[in-house]
């Protein structure tokens, strides 16, 4: 028959119990505890705040000044973590505060879209995510290390400095393409 083994052979398991503890938590007879080798310690995790942006053509066409000019979210935290009970560790709030800060930078128009690779400009949504750090800043108000309160006011301080940036500068650009359409002829009717 396909798939039964005619020889008998009898098959035999030995069932071996590895564990270290009785179902007490008393240690089992014969074993000994090794202390467990330590680790070297990983390397700082950066938040990943929004890093200075070459202008793009869909928002700083070429010959126009820079909107992000002094408004730039700092590439390099320096000591900003150093301190912070937890910073280190993948979700920490101080990476949960770079995840906001980076989506409301994204929606600013200073970092490129992941998966287009090009800078967009979203007021909206920009203003969304401030709005979110500012009422996580309200709410978290008194139960923050120091350096985090700081931290989450520097961020909330560029961004809401990115925002105003830009929305002068798209209401800039807006005049600009509302005066080339129409001339002083067409706004006093002499057409």
């Amino acid at each position: 028959m396909i798939g039964r083994d005619e020889s008998n052979e009898e098959v035999s398991l030995r069932v071996v119990d590895r564990r270290k503890f009785n179902p007490d938590g008393s240690l089992k007879d014969g074993v000994v505890l090794e202390p467990e080798p330590k680790k070297p310690a990983p390397e700082p995790v950066k938040p990943a705040v929004a890093a200075t942006p070459e202008p793009a053509s869909d928002v700083a066409p070429a010959g126009e000044v820079d909107p992000y000019e002094g408004a730039y979210l700092d590439d390099e935290p320096g000591d900003e973590t150093d301190g912070i009970p937890g910073a280190q560790e993948p979700a920490s709030f101080v990476n949960f505060l770079s995840t906001l800060a980076t989506n409301a930078a994204a929606a600013l128009g200073a970092v490129p879209h992941p998966a287009t690779g090009k800078r967009s400009l979203d007021l909206d949504s920009g203003k969304f995510w401030i709005d979110v750090l500012a009422m996580l800043g309200e709410k978290t108000k008194g139960n923050l290390h120091e350096k985090e309160a700081r931290l989450l006011e520097g961020l909330l301080a560029d961004l809401r400095m990115q925002y105003v940036t830009m929305v002068r500068v798209t209401e800039e650009k807006l005049k600009a393409q509302a005066a080339q359409k129409f001339s002083g002829a067409d706004i006093l009717g002499k057409k």
